[in-house]
Order: C-alpha cells, then sequence, then structure tokens
C-alpha cells in the first residue's frame, strides 16, 4: 500500500484544485523555494492523516483557508488516494479515496465519497498501521531538532508512547477510579443500613395498632360493597329495561329503514324513467322538427315543379302542328334529294363511258400528229444540214435537251403522283369523317335519351346521399340533446360528490384526470372507489372503512405521483393523497377464520394489480353480524370489525356507530359519475364519428353534384350539338369537294405531263433513229407512206374527237347541275329542317319528362315526410301520456316516503331521549361500579354477611363503623407496606455490599496486570529500538558504533550513570530486571570514529552528529513500528554531505527491501535527489498560490544547486 495520488484545494496557499501526478510507490522529492508551500503540502497530507488537527476553533479553521487575492475560499479539502492493492484496507477495493474537508463551521471526513466519522477513519488508518502510539511515520521541520535536544526522561516518555503503554495507563486510571467510586458506595450503603435497621424498629409497634384498624375498616367495606351491590341491582334492571324497549324500537326502526330503502329505489326507478322518457321527447321534438322541414321544403318545390309542367304541357298542341308541318317539309326535300341522286347514279355511268372515249380519242390523235410533225420536221433537216455529221451534231444536242427535259417531267410526273395519293388519302379520309358526322347527326336523338339517363342517375345517387346526409343530420341533433342530458347529469353528479369531499380534494382531482389527459399518462389509474366494486350488503361497511380513503389516486410508481404532484404544484391545482404501488407493502392481518368473520377485502371485486393499494386499505377490517362480536374479535385478534350496518369496533376498543343515510353515499355518487362519464364519453366517440361520417357524406355529394354538373353539361352539348354537327358536315363536304376539285386538276396535270413525256420519248427516239440513219436529202419510201397515212386519218380521228367531246360536255353539265342543286339548295335545306325540329321539338318533350320525374320523387318525398311527422306526433302525445302517469306516481311515492321519514325520525327522536336516560342510568352505575372498585379486594363475608340485612339497617351500621373509624385518625396506614419496603431494601443493599467488595478485589488483580503488561511492553519496545538504533547507527557511520542505554534511579543515587549503563544486547541476561517506575530516562551513547573508542553521550556531540543520533533514533523507531509510507520534511538540514549521503542511500534501500516502505521527502540537498525514483517542484504565483509539479531529475539537480550556490 502507498499513497498513489493527493488532491488539494483551497487549503492554505493551494487555493485552485492542485492534481498531484501519481506518486513512486518508492522514494519520491519535492524541491521549491523557501515559502513556496512545501510546507503547506506535508500540513496538507498531516491534515488528514495524523491528530495534529483537532478540536480547532473557528479561527484556527479559518486560518487553514485560502487567504490570498480573489474571491475568498469557504471550504478547503483534501483528498488523499491510497493503492489498496495489497488489501491493507479491509475494503475489497483496490483504491480508497480519504478526504477531508473543512470550512468556517464545519469538519467532514469521507471515504470512497462517503460520509464517514473521524473515528471510522482513525479505526481504518491504524488496522492498515498507521499507529497512534508512533507518530514517526510523518516528520515535519523541526521534530528532528527535537529529537536533538530531547533530554534522556523525555526519551524514556518517547519510548513508552512507542510501546503503546497509554492504553495500559488509561485502563488503570480507569480502575482506580472505578475502586475510589466502589468505596464511596459502600460507605453509603452502610449509612443506609444503619438507618433502615432503625426504622424496621418503629414499624413493628405501628403495625399492632394497624391491625385493629384494619378489622373495623373490613366491615365498613363489607357495609358499603351491601349498600352498592343493591343500588347496582336496581340500575342494571332499569338498563335492561331501556335497552329492550330499544330492541323493539329498533326492529320497527329496521323495518321502516327497509322500506325507505325500497321506496328510494322505486323512486328512482321513476325519476330515470321520467328523465329517458323526457329525453326520448326531446328526441322527438328534434325529429319533428327536421320532418316539418323537409315536409315544407318537398311542399314547396313540387308546387314550383308542377308550375313548370302545367306550363309546358299548355305548348305542346301547338307545337305538335308545327311538327307536323315540318315534318311534311322534311319528307319533301328527303324525296326530292332521293330523285337527283338517282338521277345523278344513271347519268354517272354514262358520263364516265364518254370521258374514257374522249380520253383515248384524243390521245391517240395527238400521237398522230405528233409523227406527222416529227416526219415533217426530218424532212426539212434534209435542206437544212450540209452534211451527216453537221446533222448529227445537232440530232445529239437535241437528244441531249430531250434528256434534261425528260429528267424533268419525270420529277413532275412523282411529285404530281405524290400529290394526287396524298388528295386520294385526305378523300377517303374526309369521307369516313363526313360519314361519321352523319352517323352523329343520325345518332343525336338515342345519345340525347342516354345522356338524359345519365343526367337522371346522377340527380338520384345525389338525391339518395342527400337523403342519407339528413338522416346523419338527425341522429346528430338527436345525439347533442343526449349529450346535453348526459352533461347535465355528469355536472350534478360530480356536484354531489364535490359536496362529500373538501374542496381541494375535488379540485386536485379534477386537474388530475385532466392531466391525465394531456399528458397520456398510463401509470395514473384512478381514485380508489373507481377500481372496484362490491355488493349493496358490504356497500356501507366499505364506506364506513375506507373514509377518505377512497379518494386517494393510485398511480403504478412514485415516478408518476411525482410527476403529478409537480404540475399540481406549480398549477395551484388542489391536493390528492397518492398511492404508487410499488410504494405500498400491506402488513399481513391476524384474521380470524370463522364462520361469523369475513375479510372485507375478500368482498371486493377489482384488478389483482391494485392488491396492494386495497390491502392497505382494507387488509386489516373484518365484518361481523353484530357489533358484539365485532367487539370480541378485534380485541383478540387485533383487528379493525365492522358490521354491514357501519358500526364499528376497533383494535383499541373504541367503538363507533349510528345511522347512515344510504341517499349520501359516496360509492353511489363515485358510480354515477363514472357512469355519466362513461355515457358522456361514449356519446363524445359517437359524435364524433357522425361528423366523420358527415364530412365524408359532404365529399361524396360534392362528387355527386360533380357528376351532375357534368352530366347536365354532356347533355346542354348534346342538345346544342345539333347546328354545330351541320356546319361540321358542311365544312367537310366543302373540303371533300375542294379535295375532288384539286384531284381532277392534278390528274388533268399528270395526264398532260405524261403526254408530253410520251412525246419527247418519241422524238427522242426517232433522233437516236435518225443519228442510225444515212444523211439523205429526201424521207425514205416507208416514211413518206406513213406520213401519207397520217394526213389522210387526221381529220376522221379530229370529227370524232369533237364529237366524243361535245357527248360529254353535256353530260357534264348536267351532272354539274345536278349535285350543285344537291349542295347548295336541297342538302343545307334538309339540315336546316332537322335543326328547326332538335329546337322546337326535342327540347320540351325531354324537360317535360325530366319534370314529370322529378315531380314524382318530390311527391313521394313530401309523402314519406308527412307519414313520419304523423307517426313522430302520435309517438309525442303517447310520451306525454306516459310522463304524466310516471310523475303521478313518482308524486305517490313521494308522499310515501315523507311518511316513512316522518315516522323514523319520530323514533329518532324518541330513541335520542331514551339514550338521555340510559346515559344518566348508566353513569350512576359506573360510579357505583367504580365505587365497588375503589373497596379493593374484598373478605369472603361481604357476599353473605349482611345479605339478610336491610339496606336502612346497613346504612345505619355504616355509620356507627365510620365513627369508631375516626378514633384511628393517626395511624400508619402503610406499615405493613413500609415494613416489607425496607425490608427487601435491607436484603438489596447486603447482598450489593458483598457484590462491591468482590467487585473491588478483581479491579485490584487488574491494575496488577497491567502493570505487569505494561513493564513488559516497555521492556520489549526497548529492546527493539535499542537493536534498531545499533544496526542503522552502524549503517549510516560504518566506522562507528551506536547504542541506547536506560538510566534508573539507583544509578541516579549512586552518583556513577556510567557504571549504570546496560544495554539490551549485552548486559540484561545477567542483570536483575527492576520494575519500570525505577527507570528514568533512556541515554544515547555513540562513536564516530572506531567501535572501541571511548564512546560519548548526545549532549557531547556537534548539531550535525545530534542531527544524525536523532534521525538513527527516528528510524529504529520506525523499524520497531514500520508504516506503509513516510513524510520527511528537510530531515537532511543539519547533515554534512558524507552523512546526507548515507541517510539517503539508507532511505533507498529501505523503499527497495523487503518491506519497502514510500517515501516523500522535501531537501534543498543533491544527495537525496540522486536516489529518488520521482521528483517534484513546488512554484508560487503572484496571486500566492502553489501548485506542485512533476520534475524531471536534472532539473530538480540543476534548482538544489542553484540554490546552493545562490546561498
Amino acid at each position: 500500500m502507498h499513497i498513489k495520488q493527493i488532491i488539494i484545494q483551497g487549503f492554505k496557499s493551494y487555493k485552485e484544485q492542485t492534481v498531484i501526478e501519481p506518486f513512486s510507490p518508492k522514494h519520491n522529492v519535492i524541491v521549491g523555494r523557501n515559502g513556496t508551500g512545501k510546507s503547506n503540502f506535508f500540513a496538507a497530507i498531516r491534515f488528514v492523516l495524523s491528530d495534529a488537527y483537532t478540536q480547532m476553533s473557528r479561527e484556527e479553521r479559518q486560518a487553514l483557508l485560502h487567504e490570498g487575492s480573489g474571491s475568498a475560499v469557504m471550504s478547503a479539502y483534501v483528498e488523499v488516494i491510497f493503492d489498496n492493492s495489497d488489501d491493507r484496507f479491509p475494503t475489497g477495493k483496490e483504491e480508497l479515496i480519504l478526504r477531508r474537508t473543512i470550512g468556517a463551521k464545519k469538519d467532514e471526513y469521507s471515504l470512497d465519497r462517503k460520509n464517514a466519522t473521524k473515528s471510522d477513519v482513525m479505526n481504518l488508518l491504524e488496522s492498515a498501521g498507521f499507529s497512534r502510539s508512533n507518530p514517526y511515520y510523518i516528520v515535519p521541520q523541526g521534530r528532528v531538532t527535537t529529537l536533538t535536544n530531547m533530554k534522556d526522561g523525555e526519551r524514556l516518555i518517547l519510548l513508552k508512547e512507542v510501546a503503546g503503554t497509554q492504553v495500559y495507563e488509561a485502563r488503570r486510571s480507569e480502575s482506580i477510579k472505578i475502586m475510589s467510586e466502589t468505596d464511596s458506595k459502600r460507605s453509603k450503603i452502610d449509612d443506609l443500613l444503619s438507618y433502615i435497621r432503625e426504622r424496621l424498629g418503629e414499624l413493628e409497634e405501628e403495625m399492632e395498632e394497624l391491625r385493629a384498624y384494619q378489622d373495623k375498616d373490613r366491615e365498613r367495606r363489607c357495609l358499603e360493597y351491601t349498600i352498592y351491590h343493591r343500588e347496582q341491582e336496581k340500575l342494571q334492571q332499569e338498563l335492561d329495561q331501556l335497552d329492550s324497549m330499544r330492541d323493539e324500537g329498533t326492529s320497527d326502526m329496521e323495518n321502516n329503514r327497509k322500506r325507505f330503502l325500497e321506496g328510494e329505489k322505486v323512486k328512482s326507478q321513476f325519476e330515470d324513467e321520467i328523465k329517458a322518457l323526457k329525453q326520448r321527447m326531446e328526441l322527438l321534438d328534434v325529429d319533428k322538427k327536421q320532418f316539418e322541414d323537409e315536409r315544407r321544403d318537398a311542399t314547396r318545390e313540387r308546387a314550383k315543379i308542377e308550375l313548370e309542367v302545367n306550363s309546358v304541357t299548355e305548348g305542346q298542341s301547338a307545337a305538335q302542328q308545327a311538327r307536323n308541318r315540318h315534318e311534311s317539309d322534311v319528307n319533301g326535300v328527303q324525296s326530292t334529294i332521293q330523285e337527283r341522286e338517282k338521277s345523278l347514279s344513271t347519268l354517272m355511268p354514262e358520263y364516265e363511258k364518254a370521258r374514257s372515249q374522249e380520253k383515248s380519242l384524243k390521245s391517240q390523235l395527238e400521237a398522230t400528229e405528233g409523227t406527222r410533225q416529227r416526219l415533217y420536221a426530218k424532212q426539212g433537216r434534209s435542206a437544212q444540214f450540209k452534211s451527216k455529221q453537221e446533222r448529227d451534231n445537232w440530232l445529239r444536242n437535241e437528244v441531249d435537251e430531250l434528256n434534261i427535259a425528260l429528267a424533268t417531267r419525270k420529277a413532275v410526273t412523282m411529285q404530281t403522283t405524290e400529290e394526287i395519293e396524298g388528295l386520294e388519302k385526305g378523300i377517303q379520309q374526309t369521307n369516313k369523317e363526313i360519314s361519321q358526322t352523319r352517323q352523329k347527326i343520325d345518332n343525336r336523338g338515342q345519345d340525347l335519351h342516354s345522356v338524359s339517363g345519365d343526367v337522371q342517375k346522377a340527380k338520384d345517387a345525389r338525391d339518395k346521399l342527400m337523403d342519407q346526409r339528413k338522416e346523419l343530420w338527425r341522429k346528430q341533433a338527436r345525439l347533442d340533446s343526449v349529450m346535453r342530458n348526459t352533461r347535465h347529469e355528469l355536472d350534478g353528479a360530480e356536484r354531489s360528490l364535490s359536496h362529500m369531499m373538501d374542496q381541494n380534494t375535488s379540485r386536485g382531482l379534477a386537474a388530475v384526470r385532466r392531466i391525465k389527459q394531456q399528458r397520456q399518462l398510463d401509470g395514473a389509474y384512478g381514485t380508489l372507489a373507481e377500481l372496484f366494486t362490491v355488493s349493496e350488503r358490504f356497500k356501507t361497511a366499505v364506506e364506513v372503512t375506507a373514509g377518505a380513503s377512497l379518494f386517494h389516486y393510485v398511480v403504478d410508481n412514485d415516478d408518476t405521483a411525482t410527476k403529478l404532484l409537480e404540475v399540481l404544484q406549480k398549477e395551484k391545482a388542489g391536493r390528492v393523497t397518492f398511492m404508487p404501488l410499488n410504494r405500498l407493502k400491506p402488513k399481513p392481518a391476524n384474521i380470524p377464520t370463522a364462520n361469523d368473520a369475513v375479510e372485507l377485502v375478500s368482498r371486493l371485486q377489482y384488478d389483482p394489480q391494485f392488491d396492494n393499494a386495497f390491502k392497505q386499505v382494507f387488509g386489516k377490517t373484518i365484518v361481523c353480524p353484530d357489533l358484539q362480536i365485532a367487539a370480541q374479535y378485534a380485541r383478540s385478534h387485533g383487528v379493525n370489525a365492522i358490521t354491514p350496518d357501519g358500526d364499528r369496533s376497533d383494535k383499541k376498543g373504541a367503538l363507533t356507530g349510528g345511522y347512515h343515510d344510504p341517499r349520501s353515499s359516496r360509492m353511489d355518487a363515485v358510480g354515477q359519475v363514472s357512469k355519466f362519464r362513461d355515457e358522456y364519453e361514449s356519446h363524445k366517440n359517437r359524435g364524433h364519428e357522425i361528423r366523420q361520417e358527415l364530412e365524408g357524406k359532404d365529399q361524396e355529394i360534392t362528387r355527386a353534384v360533380s357528376q351532375l354538373q357534368k352530366a347536365e353539361q354532356r347533355s346542354e352539348q348534346a342538345e346544342a350539338s345539333y347546328g354545330p354537327l351541320n356546319q361540321e358536315l358542311r365544312g367537310k363536304v366543302q373540303d371533300l369537294q375542294d379535295k375532288q376539285d384539286q384531284l381532277e386538276k392534278k390528274r388533268s396535270t399528270k395526264e398532260n405531263v405524261e403526254k408530253t413525256t410520251s412525246d419527247l420519248k418519241e422524238q427522242q427516239e426517232a433522233y437516236e433513229n435518225e443519228l442510225a440513219s444515212d444523211f439523205k436529202k429526201a424521207l425514205s419510201k416507208e416514211e413518206e407512206q406513213q406520213l401519207d397515212s397520217l394526213n389522210q386519218s387526221l381529220p376522221s380521228l379530229r370529227k370524232q374527237h369533237m364529237e366524243i367531246s361535245g357527248n360529254r360536255a353535256e353530260l357534264q353539265a348536267q351532272k354539274s347541275t345536278i349535285e350543285d342543286e344537291l349542295r347548295e339548295n336541297l342538302r343545307p335545306r334538309l339540315d336546316q329542317l332537322k335543326e328547326q325540329e332538335h329546337e322546337t321539338g326535342a327540347g320540351s318533350s325531354s324537360k317535360l319528362k325530366e319534370r314529370q320525374k322529378d315531380l314524382k320523387r318530390v311527391g313521394k318525398a313530401a309523402d314519406t315526410a308527412e307519414k313520419k311527422l304523423g307517426e313522430v306526433e302520435s309517438s309525442i302525445d303517447k310520451a306525454n301520456g306516459q310522463l304524466a302517469q310516471l310523475e303521478e306516481k313518482r308524486a305517490a311515492r313521494q308522499r310515501d316516503q315523507e311518511d316513512i321519514a316522518r315516522a323514523i325520525e319520530k323514533f329518532q327522536r324518541r330513541m335520542e331521549k331514551g339514550l338521555a336516560n340510559r346515559s344518566l342510568t348508566r353513569e350512576r352505575l359506573d360510579e357505583v361500579n367504580k365505587s365497588i372498585r375503589d373497596l379493593g379486594i374484598l373478605p369472603e363475608e361481604a357476599f353473605s354477611k349482611y345479605k339478610k340485612v336491610t339496606s336502612e339497617q346497613a346504612s345505619k351500621r355504616l355509620r356507627n363503623v365510620n365513627e369508631a373509624l375516626k378514633s384511628y385518625s393517626h395511624v400508619n396506614k402503610k406499615a405493613f407496606e413500609q415494613y416489607n419496603n425496607f425490608t427487601r431494601q435491607r436484603d438489596a443493599l447486603t447482598k450489593r455490599r458483598t457484590e462491591l467488595d468482590n467487585s473491588q478485589s478483581s479491579i485490584r488483580g487488574l491494575i496488577e496486570v497491567l502493570d505487569q503488561r505494561k513493564d513488559e511492553a516497555i521492556e520489549r519496545t526497548f529492546k527493539q529500538v535499542s537493536r534498531e538504533f545499533a544496526t542503522i547507527f552502524q549503517r549510516l557511520v560504518p566506522a562507528g558504533r551506536g547504542r541506547l542505554v536506560i538510566q534508573r534511579r539507583t544509578d541516579e543515587n549512586a552518583g556513577d550513570l556510567d557504571s549504570s549503563e546496560s544495554s539490551s544486547d549485552e548486559e540484561d541476561a545477567g542483570r536483575e530486571k527492576g520494575r519500570i517506575e525505577n527507570y528514568i530516562g533512556v541515554g544515547i551513547s555513540v562513536s564516530f570514529n572506531s567501535k572501541h573508542d571511548e564512546q560519548q553521550r548526545i549532549q557531547q556531540l556537534s548539531g550535525g552528529q545530534k542531527s544524525l543520533c536523532a534521525l538513527a533514533l527516528v528510524f529504529a523507531i520506525q523499524q520497531c513500528d514500520p508504516a506503509p509510507f513516510y513524510l520527511f520534511d528537510e530531515i537532511d538540514a543539519n547533515l554534512d554531505a558524507q552523512y546526507r549521503t548515507a541517510v539517503a542511500e539508507l532511505l533507498q534501500s529501505i523503499s527497495e527491501g523487503e518491506q519497502s516502505g514510500q517515501f516523500i521527502c522535501t531537501t534543498f540537498r543533491p544527495e537525496m535527489i540522486q536516489v529518488a525514483e520521482k521528483c517534484y517542484g513546488v512554484t508560487y504565483a503572484s496571486n500566492k498560490t502553489s501548485r506542485i509539479e512533476c520534475v524531471p531529475r536534472k532539473d530538480a539537480l540543476g534548482f538544489v544547486e542553484g540554490q546552493i550556490a545562490g546561498s
């Protein structure tokens, strides 16, 4: 074990917290300038571990606190942390933290952060080897000098302290004190015995006179008993009569109470039925108002729709005539269109045939003319060119030009073909669109019917949802009415319950319920009354037993209770008593096992988790049939007993009871509050559900209205679509005509281009043939024949073409006339007529049908509302009749209850009067009983001697006896008792004196034993210290020799001290041992130069030698009683260099030896630093605060050498 670390704060010069780096378990050296705080560091350790700082005054404690600049220090502490790896401290931990805290008004110790007393700390230190008798494990400045200057007698006292003789001296002084007290007690006992013997002689004379007095007094008591006993019997008869009358009246009273309770139940049933009936009537009134509103709305809507239907019906005849005329016009136009289309279909084949013939003849004519022209051109070129080469060059140029022209015509042909294909696709698409548009127009009536059906379905869906919403509104209105009534009932029940408890508790419980809901505290269960149920038979017993505990609030643990209490305190919201289940520890009760004793808690129905709470309140209570049995069990088993009527007997014998009004039952009040609160919460939750359903229904209605609006919009679009469709159809027909015209033009263009291309190819072929022929001045014979043939056939072809063209033009004119008539006249006229038909007929017809459907629907709704209204009014009339009957029955029952209450009140007054008489009789009987008890133990003759004597005779004889007793007024009535007391005191004192004599003999023997043990301890300690001193001195001064010598009184008287010296290891064996009282001192005899020279006394040595001897003595004492560590403050200050080195080596060897010890030393010399394991430096700041830090050995040596050089 060793000091591991030291923490200082506020102690002397160490203001700030100073945490010193862990010390070495061997040798540690602290250096620092004078005044920096080295001594304060050692004072801090002594402050914790030694007795140097005990029983300090306020000023002395204040002097230990830091007094530098800055804020004042109010308290200081020093904490020493020990390494306990060797378990020298019996704590079972590897470290022990010992702290001492001091202030102006406090001085405290702590062990391992826990408070401890000073005696605990000192005992723990002594158990680890810190001996109070050997304080030399801490050697402060001046201690070595003190030892150096110590006289031989003082050294002997030190030796006695080391030997532990203080314990023997303390026990010897205590024994002597006890002997002195024993002598004093024996003297007092002798005096008392003398007085008692004298007093016993006087009492023997007084006892004779007392016997005569006792005879007369015995007769007096017998007469008084006879008189009192007869009065007692008379009073007891009167009490029995009163009790008999009370029992008879109690039976009638009980019958009346039962009748009253039954009447209250019947009355309560009537009131409940009346409340339910009134609530039902309120709901019926709500339904009546809603049905009246629905009937009124339906009637208004029906009248409005009937007006519209009548208006539409009146215009039907005129509309019918217009429709007939319109149909005739439509039929006429349609027949004309059919005739024109038939004529057009007949004309079109002839037109196409003529057109085809014209095209064929035109192609033939153009081919003939082209061939002829080429032949004429060839014929002309024979005269144009002079040679074949010139002709060929020209032909080649022409062929090239023809190639270019052919390429251009080919590109034009391809582009025209693409355009024709695009127009053909466009015409096909336009024809399809025209067909679709015509189909839409033809199917428009069916679409209108379908859209009208969609509109009607949307209306039906909307009306159904609105009916459902109305039903929800009715439910909500009824529920609101029920909630108002339930809230009213709940408020009334809560007011009744609050009147049964104090206001603070009522406010507190309301606040706890609110806090529980707000903070969602699952561990808050409710009041005790809310957590159980009990049958009617035991309800009164439960209420009387629990009392105010019914309103104690049960929680799961004290954390929940603390949270609730904090909020209550913060909000100042009343007071509540909480019952944390984790804190309740009910003690088991001695419950009797009998048929007439029932454990009350067994009759309660509750959740098992609340068992501790109910056993805490009801666990020691039993239920008995009557109060007499209850009182017996209460006394015999130490429990509280109660009857079903609430009469109670506790284990101390107190009886409580009386009448309990069932109308003011707290259990019923709690039940009513719980019932109405549950109903209100249920209705509230249902109201929330209905509101959610209404919100959902509103959303559904909104969607249905949106669907209806979309359907109506589609209907309107369908009704208004005829004109746009016709317009669209006309536009598409016109577009078709334009595309057909463009197609004819493109086709014609394509034919012209193809004809031109064909001509160019033929021309190119002719040029190429000509290039291949010889150059001649005239045409060939075949060419001439061909030219003649062409000239002959050409007029015939022209004539045929003209005839065919005329026929085609005539057919085309007829076709164009028919098409223009259809396009510009007939079809627009038909479309116009159909549009007029839609505008006049279809709209009004569909509207009439819709309004007729609406009229039928509204009429049905009005009839339904009328029917339901009649049913509601019938129910209201019936409920009014039932209400009148119930109120009449309740009034009759109330009158009966009042009669019973008056009978009960009359009986109570009679009972009160009887109880008053009984009380007076009972008081007189108690007085008589007391008088009989005051007579004491009576002789046997008192019960029979005067039995036949009349009361007057007994009274006369009593007066005579009292007169005779007056002559004995001076008699000592306590003579017998006093004589017995004095006899007992004499025997006890005699026995006590004998015990004191034996005790004194034992104490004398103990003193002799203590003296012997003290002598042995001193002899043993002197031998050990003397042996260790010689050994250590030889280690410090190898060339010298040292020893301790004991001095006796016989030596001093002989005047030759030198001859009386004897060492423990040389001369004691042959010399007779003397007693310790003969010792007068311990001397030191040393030699520094030789082991054989004459030794010198310590007084003859130099200062350094004296200090070395003192250190040797300190080390010798430490070796005899080793400590775990040692604190030395500048012990080498007065030593020479060689001795400082020897001391340093000794410390090193001790710290590293088998019995290793930790050394913490301060020094200004380098020798001790050389052998130290760790070095520490003390610094002193400008704000008057010290600090200790670990420094290298080199820095410590440098500091010491600097100090030596400076000095």
